[in-house]
């Protein structure tokens, strides 16, 4: 790939996720649900507040100090991934960078315009801009129920193995995956 495909390859990442989220947010009411394959996988369309996993605290700047955060990350992540193809690093790694960067940008968008554009932020947030929700649409029912009461900390929680996510979520566990998997080629090499 020549140095700055990587770069359409994000902009394409960034505008499938767009597209889909959008996609789903407009032609299905919130927390319905199709069949995709059996009751295993389906579309399930929810709306994030918070974290990965759902994980919200109860403070009014939650969603705002995450948003930055997230903010933060994707230029950290962005200038990193500009470094790396100008210096022409392993194509590798080039790529989990491009699939880490563009579910980064994903969620960002979401969550600093969302809020706007989609009158989705929180009900206790102060304001709409940088408190969207992002909007979460694929889910893998491996387990869903209530644990029983005798389990310490945890009975009486209902509880689903897998969260639902969106394709910006699978872009980043990808990029990451491969980083980990990959992590001796790309560090080992002669290039660094």
């Amino acid at each position: 790939m020549k140095k700055y495909q990587f770069f359409y390859l994000a902009f394409f990442f960034i505008f499938l996720d767009q597209f889909i989220k959008l996609l789903v947010h407009y032609n299905m009411p919130l927390y319905s649900e199709i069949s995709l394959i059996g009751n295993f996988i389906k579309l399930h369309h929810i709306e994030n507040p918070g974290m990965a996993f759902g994980i919200n605290f109860d403070f009014k700047y939650t969603k705002l100090i995450l948003t930055l955060f997230r903010l933060f990350a994707s230029v950290v992540i962005g200038v990193y991934l500009k470094y790396i193809i100008v210096k022409n690093f392993n194509k590798t790694l080039i790529l989990s960078t491009t699939m880490i960067f563009s579910g980064a940008v994903g969620n960002v968008i979401d969550s600093v315009f969302y809020g706007i554009l989609l009158n989705n932020s929180p009900k206790n947030a102060p304001f709409e801009l940088f408190n969207g929700q992002v909007i979460d649409m694929f889910f893998i029912d491996i387990w869903e129920g209530y644990l029983p009461s005798y389990i310490p900390f945890l009975g009486d929680t209902f509880i689903s193995l897998w969260p639902v996510f969106n394709v910006a979520d699978s872009l980043i566990f990808i990029g990451v995956f491969i980083l980990i998997i990959f992590q001796k080629t790309f560090f080992n090499s002669n290039e660094y």
